[in-house]
Parts: C-alpha cells; sequence; structure tokens
C-alpha cells in the first residue's frame, strides 16, 4: 500500500502571542507539527507495520518548515516532498487543495491521509476540498482505520455517534487527533531521518495560478476578543430568587 500523508507546519498554540494593529504576533521559533497531521502519520505507520507498504509525507510551506518533515520522517515515514513557497504567499484551504492536486494528478497511491483541521486556525476544508478535486472518494473525522481486502474501513465521529463506512481505494481520509497517541521519535529515528530522501519542488512549478480566484478568503485583521459583562448574584430565597430572575428575563433586552 502506498500512502500519502498531507502535513502542515503551524505555530505552537501554547507559544505566547500578541495582536498588534491589527497583526498577530508570534514566536517565530516555536512551530511544530499539527497535532492532527501527526495523528494521521501515525495511523499510516500502524497500517505500514500491519500490512507493509510505503508512506511519503506532503508538506506545502517555506524553507524553515523542511524541519517538520524532519519530525515525521523521523516517526518513521520513508519519504516527504517539500512544495516550497516563499512564505509570503496568501494561501487559504481551498489555495492548498489546489496545489495539492496538481501535485497528486499523476501520483498512484491507495490512500491520502490528512489531518481533519489545522489547530491554529482551526480551518478544516483543505481534505474535502482535494478528495473532491481529484475526483476520489472520501470520509472525514476519522477515529479509527481497518484495511479491508481493497477498501478501508473508516470509523468516523459523527454528531450524534459513531459510522463506519466503506472508502475504497483510491481514496482520501481525514483523522481526528482523537484517533490515536502519535509516537514520539526516538534517538535511531531521529538520525535514520536525516538521510531519508526529501524532493523539493518550487511552488511555481506545479503551474498553479494561487492568487485571485484560486484564493477564497482572506484575514482582513484580528482583534482581541471582545469583554464580556460580569455575571449578576442574587442571593436570597429560592424562590424570590426565582421571581427575581424571571423578571429580569421578561424586561430586558438581549438577555437569551
Amino acid at each position: 500500500m502506498k500512502f500519502y500523508v498531507c502535513i502542515k507546519q503551524v505555530p505552537d498554540v501554547n507559544a505566547p502571542l500578541q495582536i498588534k494593529d491589527g497583526q498577530l504576533i508570534q514566536d517565530a521559533d516555536r512551530n511544530i507539527l499539527n497535532a492532527y497531521d501527526a495523528s494521521a502519520v501515525e495511523e499510516a505507520l500502524v497500517m505500514k507495520e500491519a500490512h507493509g507498504g510505503e508512506i511519503e509525507v506532503v508538506l506545502i510551506g517555506p524553507e524553515k518548515a523542511k524541519e517538520t518533515i524532519r519530525k515525521a520522517l523521523a516517526m518513521g515515514a520513508d519519504s516527504g516532498s517539500h512544495i516550497l513557497t516563499t512564505g509570503d504567499e496568501n494561501l487559504d484551504s481551498y489555495s492548498y487543495a489546489t496545489l495539492l492536486a496538481a501535485f497528486f494528478k499523476d501520483k498512484e497511491y491507495s490512500y491520502i491521509l490528512c489531518g481533519k483541521q489545522s489547530q491554529d486556525t482551526d480551518a478544516g476544508l483543505t481534505g474535502s476540498m482535494l478528495a473532491e478535486l481529484l475526483g476520489v472518494p472520501y470520509a472525514t473525522n476519522a477515529v479509527g482505520l481497518e484495511v479491508a481486502n481493497s477498501s478501508m474501513l473508516v470509523k468516523r465521529q459523527g454528531d450524534t455517534g459513531q459510522e463506519l463506512l466503506e472508502v475504497p481505494s483510491p481514496g482520501l481520509v481525514t483523522c481526528s487527533n482523537d484517533m490515536n497517541d502519535p509516537r514520539i521519535p526516538n534517538l535511531k529515528g531521529i538520525m535514520q531521518s536525516k538521510r531519508k530522501p526529501v524532493d523539493t519542488i518550487p511552488v511555481n512549478d506545479l503551474g498553479v495560478d494561487i492568487s485571485g480566484e484560486n484564493v477564497k478568503t482572506s484575514v482582513i485583521s484580528f482583534e482581541e476578543k471582545p469583554t464580556r459583562e460580569p455575571g449578576k448574584k442574587y442571593e436570597g430565597e429560592p424562590d424570590e430568587i426565582a421571581k427575581q430572575v424571571a423578571q429580569l428575563l421578561d424586561t430586558a433586552e438581549n438577555v437569551i
């Protein structure tokens, strides 16, 4: 089986940040592998260990993002592809999906795995858009995978419970971080990762216009979450408190 896992380098959400003049300022040295993508890498490794095969990770990002590819290789992935950007591009979910679709158009694979969302912005449409652009079946928010003959049984978390879907090959699955606990690379894995191949592809070589219609959304500015007025505490007997609350609900505006 050949797995491709789409990964992303994101800012560490635990790092300090501030908003200044509508811009989000983060620690440029605190970047990590997106947690949802790490779960996708881990699940591909579990599948490979059980059934054999090959795992290649794919990342779109600037030169510095190559260290995140090495993290996935240290976990156990076999190779990587780095779609190299300058870091100044304005990329949204659709433009990421369009670039990945151009990358995958001449590739053969059993399954593409993606994290279900990005932990920094919580954007989670790239995987679904990529499946549509490639014309392959897909399942989202997977919490378990199992190979069954030439298909993949996907246990996904729905709004009211879990569902079991069969996704034929080639297909795409987006993975929840509730799926597993991604392994921590050991020293041997870290040393081996330095010798594993990483193919660098300048973003312009994909022949995709990542401006204009291929960017559907853009961030105008950031601002602090507005403060809320403190709650009001009532004291006294329950019956009396209930009357006061009922009167408040009856007369006050914008309470509910």
